[in-house]
């Protein structure tokens, strides 16, 4: 389903029962998978690769070296760059747009700023209106300005806790176990 208001350039790839609302723009060599929703106003620029089952919620903007993988949620408004020194006068060469990354399950909050040439991790969650600088590792809450550990979640969403020590296990509510050891959290 394609709005007659959205503007889908020749040469772009929509999987199959993909939605794109009102007012999108996708470019001529984007990808988009499958199963996908674009809501009001996203604009997908060329080279943007979108995974199956993605959900972009309105006002988003994904610039040419954004990759979203698959079942990953972008918030009302959030926002990707691509460069890390803009500027007007001297503008950057189409080669040097940095690669933002944001993997399976990832969910990114509304308002949320991620600067380019990041890794947001499988199923992490980015709070609203954060500000996110660095990678984000798998199954962590990021919360601020800029961007800071604040827990961690399961692929569900809710919070799990570990006890103490550098490695243990935890079982979700939802009934997923996880391991976290050295640091790093992983299902069980």
């Amino acid at each position: 389903m394609i709005h007659e208001t959205a503007q889908i350039d020749q040469g772009a790839q929509i999987g199959m029962d993909t939605k794109i609302w009102h007012f999108c723009h996708v470019r001529e060599t984007a990808r988009i998978g499958a199963g996908c929703v674009l809501g009001q106003n996203v604009y997908v620029d060329t080279d943007v690769v979108i995974g199956d089952n993605v959900r972009i919620q309105n006002n988003v903007s994904l610039f040419r070296g954004v990759v979203i993988e698959d079942d990953v949620f972008l918030g009302p408004s959030c926002t990707f760059t691509n460069v890390s020194r803009p500027r007007s006068t001297y503008p950057t060469p189409t080669s040097s747009y940095e690669q933002t990354l944001v993997r399976r399950g990832a969910s990114i909050g509304a308002n949320a700023t991620i600067i380019c040439g990041v890794t947001v991790g499988p199923w992490a969650l980015v709070g609203a209106g954060a500000v996110v600088t660095r990678d984000v590792p798998a199954h962590v809450l990021v919360l601020g300005v800029p961007a800071r550990f604040a827990g961690l979640v399961c692929r569900c969403g809710r919070s799990i806790s570990f006890s103490c020590g550098s490695q243990s296990s935890a079982t979700c509510e939802c009934g997923l176990s996880f391991q976290l050891r050295d640091g790093r959290v992983t299902p069980s």
